[in-house]
C-alpha cells in the first residue's frame, strides 16, 4: 500500500509568536502540498493558537513540541495534551533526542506520554535513536529495539494506527551529519519488522517511519527513495520558507 508521506517542520525554541505568525502566513501563501504528502509545522508552546489561526482552512498541520503526561495538576510550566488539542494540534513529538538528551526523559516517561496523547485522539511523532558511541560499538538495533518495546508498553493495536515513529539518530541532530540513505534504510526496515513482530503485518504496513537528522533540500530527494523510508522530521531547515518548500516538494533521486 501507498503511505500518506509526512513532513514535520520542528522549529525548536526559535521564533517569537509574532514571527511565528508571520512566517507561517507566508508558508501558507507560499507552500503548495503535492497530492499523496501531508506537511506539518511545530512551533513553540505560545506560538501554537496564533499559527493554528492562520493555518485553518489550509492543508498545513499542526503539532506541539512536547507534553507532559499527566492530563492536569500541580504541575507549574507543563501542558497537557489535552490542552495542545484545544489549541489546534493534530500531533504532538514525543521523546525528541533533545529532550532525552538535556532534559534525562527515559523510555518509561516517554511511553507515558504517548499514552497520553493517544488518549485524547492526537497522533504522537515517538522520536528513538542512537548515540555516536552506541553506533560505534554496533549497538544501533539493539537500542532501537529497546526504545521502541519500552515506549510502546500496553499500546495497543487500535491505536498504533495514529502512531509515526520518526528514527532521529542522535549523532545527526543540528550536527549537519546526516545518516547514509542505506544506513537510514536499514533501520526504518528493522523498525517496520519489529511493528510487524508485535502488531502483524496490516499495521506495519500502514505505519509512517519518518528520518531526523539534518535534513535539507539537498539530500531529501535520496532519503525518499528508499523504501521504508515515509518523510522527514526537519530541524534548521523548516525555518526558512524556501528551504521546507523545497523538502515538501522533494523529487525522489534514485542512485
Amino acid at each position: 500500500m501507498a503511505r500518506t508521506s509526512l513532513i514535520a517542520g520542528n522549529w525548536k525554541m526559535f521564533k517569537t509568536p509574532r514571527e511565528a505568525e508571520a512566517f507561517a502566513r507566508l508558508l501558507v501563501d507560499r507552500l503548495t502540498i503535492p497530492p499523496g504528502r501531508e506537511a506539518v509545522v511545530a512551533p513553540a508552546f505560545p506560538s501554537l493558537v496564533p499559527v493554528a489561526a492562520v493555518l485553518r482552512e489550509s492543508g498545513l498541520r499542526l503539532a506541539a513540541q512536547n507534553v507532559h503526561e499527566e492530563r492536569q495538576g500541580a504541575f507549574t510550566g507543563e501542558v497537557s495534551a489535552e490542552m495542545l488539542r484545544d489549541a489546534g494540534c493534530d500531533f504532538v513529538i514525543v521523546g525528541h533526542s533533545e529532550r532525552r538528551t538535556y532534559f534525562g526523559e527515559t523510555d518509561a516517561l516517554i511511553n507515558r506520554k504517548i499514552a497520553s496523547v493517544l488518549a485524547v485522539r492526537l497522533k504522537p511523532i515517538f522520536c528513538l535513536g542512537e548515540t555516536l558511541a552506541e553506533r560505534e560499538r554496533g549497538e544501533t538495533l539493539t537500542v532501537i529495539s529497546r526504545q521502541l518495546k519500552e515506549g510502546l508498553k500496553n499500546i495497543v493495536p487500535d491505536d498504533i494506527r495514529r502512531l509515526v515513529i520518526a528514527y532521529e539518530p542522535v549523532w545527526a541532530i543540528g550536527t549537519g551529519k546526516t545518516a547514509a540513505p542505506e544506513q537510514a534504510q536499514e533501520v526504518h526496515a528493522f523498525i517496520r519488522s519489529e511493528i510487524e513482530g508485535r502488531y502483524g503485518s496490516d499495521a506495519a504496513r500502514r505505519i509512517r517511519i519518518i528520518y531526523g537528522g539534518s535534513v535539507n533540500p539537498g539530500n531529501i530527494g535520496k532519503l525518499m527513495a528508499e523504501r521504508d523510508i515515509d518523510g522527514a522530521l526537519v530541524g534548521g531547515a523548516s525555518l526558512t520558507v524556501d528551504s521546507f518548500a523545497e523538502i515538501v516538494n522533494y523529487q525522489e533521486v534514485l542512485e
